[in-house]
């Protein structure tokens, strides 16, 4: 299935273009700042560091849209990045690793829903808030900053594997978009 998948019509012309992967990289990075920067924010209110003059409710109110979204911008970059290179990544220690953190971050978010937020209008303008919802808030940190870095791992211990090449495809190279002699 993964030999199919890098094997598609998609993967292949992100493969074989100079500019559709590096563009996806771009943009899943991105996203993932903007996912990490609001999660971010969220956890310092829940941790008292940050907005304490705002209710929670409030922040998650502000914030959680932008974080779903560009969560789903970030999902869909990456699996168009992960077809490219499906077997390879796949099997790679680091991209095992980022999608069990992922996990981890769900099952979190999970937690908090089932403790911390079930009490919330009792503590929501608090600048203070449950023990639940500080150990939620440090755990969400950790989880999301092994994210980043696991994901930053993949793309220096991905890219020196071998990828099925179309030899009919024309050779596309920095010399022939600059108009270089060869």
């Amino acid at each position: 299935m993964l030999d199919w998948l890098q094997k598609t019509g998609v993967a292949v012309q992100i493969r074989d273009s100079l500019f559709a992967f590096p563009l996806l990289e771009s943009v899943h990075v991105v996203g993932l700042s903007l996912v990490f920067g609001t999660i971010a924010v969220l956890d310092f209110r829940l941790l008292g560091v940050a907005s304490t003059s705002r209710p929670v409710s409030r922040v998650m109110a502000d914030l959680l849209k932008w974080t779903w979204a560009a969560f789903a911008l970030t999902a869909l970059t990456g699996g168009l990045m992960f077809i490219t290179n499906a077997v390879v990544y796949f099997h790679n220690t680091y991209f095992r690793a980022k999608m069990i953190l992922l996990v981890l971050a769900g099952l979190n978010m999970l937690v908090f829903e089932l403790t911390a937020r079930r009490t919330i209008q009792q503590w929501d303008s608090a600048r203070s808030t449950p023990r639940a919802a500080k150990v939620v808030a440090t755990v969400s940190l950790i989880i999301w900053v092994g994210v980043i870095v696991a994901g930053r791992v993949i793309g220096f211990t991905a890219t020196r594997a071998a990828t099925p090449v179309d030899e009919t495809a024309p050779a596309v190279d920095f010399e022939d978009l600059l108009g270089l002699p060869k």
